[in-house]
């Protein structure tokens, strides 16, 4: 699925940016349809560099309080794909790069990639060979099985030390160091 939609995009992006160039040529002209992209370029490096310090300080105060800078690291990499739009030329591409980067609009893209990445964690959690590894993530379907707090999976089993003591084979059990269980 998400080969067919990088495909589409690479087709079809291109394309429109074609169509809307020269739809906004033929209104306001050619010379001025090639000044507006760069003051649009310019305007968005612009933003980019003044947003990029603002989610580097953000981080840094995040790691400097000691929490997890999730919002922070989504900020930062909005930020660089949205640079990249902008610097793309085509008025398409410069839409979305603008939606990445301006601070009203980017919790909308941040939801959107949460929402996006949740779905991908949970289909991927459905078919892992890992199995129960994945079930920790919220709404993931792990394989049947006893579950422990918030839906996670409990393994029993019994740890054994892997280490050989005094001519023990690796991997096999020396009587004198096994750990029975509930010991």
């Amino acid at each position: 699925m998400l080969r067919v939609l990088l495909f589409i995009l690479f087709l079809v992006v291109p394309v429109a940016e074609i169509w809307v160039l020269i739809q906004v040529g033929q209104v306001i002209g050619g010379w001025p349809t090639v000044g507006l992209l760069v003051a649009d370029s310019l305007l968005g490096a612009w933003i980019v560099r003044r947003e990029g310090r603002r989610a580097w300080r953000a981080l840094r105060e995040s790691f400097g309080s000691g929490r997890v800078p999730d919002r922070e690291l989504a900020d930062g990499a909005m930020i660089v794909a949205g640079g990249a739009l902008l610097l793309t030329p085509g008025f398409v591409t410069d839409i979305a790069g603008f939606f990445l980067v301006l601070p009203p609009t980017r919790p909308l893209a941040r939801r959107a990639l949460a929402w996006f990445l949740g779905r991908r964690m949970r289909a991927m959690a459905a078919v892992s060979p890992l199995g129960g590894m994945l079930s920790g993530f919220p709404g993931a379907a792990g394989p049947a099985g006893r579950t422990g707090r918030a839906g996670s999976r409990v393994v029993s089993g019994e740890v054994i030390d892997d280490e050989p003591r005094h001519g023990t084979p690796r991997g096999a059990v020396d009587p004198g160091h096994a750990r029975r269980p509930g010991a």
